[in-house]
């Protein structure tokens, strides 16, 4: 029975990382063909969901963080992600360093400075630049990005994934956490369908930070080495980055 559910999750992720693939692919080569058709379509559609769902957002994102507060503190922040009787890996401290150094750099390091300076000087919501109100919306908009919100959405996720995978011992898909929502419908098409979204969601979001730590190691490397900063630099810095990745997905995927 348990090599029959193995094959079995075996196809299903066989499956759902082929669609996933075929759709980011057809949304790379529409970039590639037509560059302005994707930008001003994507920007039509973030405009929409910024004024029709921007409140949910932020309701959302508040709520996470006071559902993340009350469960760390709270009799649930107890439980063990993993057997009763194991032990953490590493210490408080090498976690807390691990997740600084590697989970944040490109973002925290440079945009923690460089996106209140950006909304001081070209503010949001007509304010006038470089005043006092601009300040107050530039620490507004950068304590909501880097502050304790994108946290609390990161912690949800990550203990979902984590209880489901090392508590109760199912698969890493994004999808098993919706089990007492859904019940078995996980397995099928609508499973599937969340899955494929989580994937195409990370791939985005991980294209967006490793765009960005491009431009910002050409910037770093124009500055202190004198190579130049263009297209091709950046291209070949993210090859390099990514084969440098490759061996620990391996790892991620074997396992």
């Amino acid at each position: 029975m348990e090599l029959v559910n193995i094959k079995a999750n075996k196809g299903r992720t066989g499956s759902v990382f082929y669609l996933s693939v075929w759709i980011i692919t057809l949304f790379v080569l529409w970039g590639i063909i037509r560059p302005e058709s994707m930008a001003a379509i994507m920007q039509q559609l973030l405009d929409f969901i910024i004024r029709t769902f921007g409140w949910f957002y932020l309701l959302t994102t508040i709520t996470f963080v006071v559902f993340s507060v009350w469960l760390g503190f709270g009799r649930y922040g107890r439980i063990k992600l993993g057997n009763d009787e194991d032990e953490p890996e590493y210490s408080f401290y090498t976690w807390l360093a691990m997740l600084f150094s590697a989970g944040m750099g490109i973002g925290l390091v440079f945009w923690g400075i460089a996106e209140p300076v950006t909304h001081y000087t070209a503010p949001p919501e007509g304010v006038i630049p470089e005043t006092a109100e601009a300040a107050q919306i530039a620490l507004r908009y950068s304590f909501f990005h880097w502050g304790l919100h994108p946290w609390a959405v990161y912690t949800v996720v990550g203990l979902a994934l984590a209880y489901y995978s090392f508590r109760k011992g199912e698969s890493g898909l994004i999808s098993v956490t919706f089990r007492p929502l859904i019940g078995d419908r996980v397995n099928g098409f609508l499973g599937k369908g969340i899955d494929i979204l989580a994937i195409i969601a990370t791939v985005f979001g991980v294209a967006t930070s490793l765009g960005l730590g491009a431009l910002q190691i050409n910037g770093g490397f124009s500055q202190v080495l004198n190579i130049g900063n263009s297209i091709a630099t950046q291209i070949i810095i993210i090859l390099v980055v990514t084969v440098l990745l490759l061996p620990d997905s391996i790892k991620v995927l074997d396992s």
